[in-house]
């Protein structure tokens, strides 16, 4: 998917978001700093991690200034209402700063943490890719807990093949 006006990107990551906040939406009060294993991120991790990466990696570094990633721990909101008003603060910031990029600038070069250089369309892409890997990562851990999760599209895997053609 190349990324070419800044208004196409932000709509196409507000569907992406949407779809995140549904799952944050049933993550029970109580499960916030579940993990699988010690020493790995919690629930309340995931939902930070996503926060704090997208606002000072990605946003920083498509602002052509160094990536400000300081962690995602519970010094940034713990408690749920706090995490949560936490993760959507840091998007609004995010898509402001997104905001006042130019559809030129999506081909301009930033650099990533790892020091290379990279069009911020295709930054802007690993972006969406991050927090999908770490929404799916929130899907297991609730799957551990017995709970039920939204279908991303609306239908199961069971379901779509059970409406499929048999070959």
């Amino acid at each position: 998917m190349e990324i070419r006006t800044v208004k196409a990107f932000i709509e196409y990551y507000e569907r992406i978001r949407s779809r995140t906040n549904r799952l944050i939406e049933i993550v029970p009060r109580d499960k916030l700093d579940f993990t699988y294993k010690q020493g790995k991120f919690t629930i309340g991790d995931q939902i930070r991690h996503i926060a704090t990466i997208e606002r000072y990696m990605y946003g920083e570094t498509i602002s052509g200034r160094k990536s400000a990633y300081q962690g995602c721990g519970k010094e940034f909101a713990d408690g749920y209402e706090n995490v949560v008003a936490f993760f959507n603060e840091m998007h609004r910031q995010t898509i402001e700063i997104i905001s006042g990029l130019s559809d030129e600038d999506l081909n301009r070069k930033c650099i990533t943490p790892g020091n290379s250089e990279i069009s911020i369309w295709k930054w802007l892409r690993a972006m969406i890719e991050h927090e999908i890997h770490h929404r799916a990562e929130i899907y297991i851990y609730l799957n551990l807990l017995d709970v039920k999760t939204p279908q991303i599209f609306g239908f199961s895997a069971e379901e779509v093949q059970e409406m499929s053609v048999k070959l």
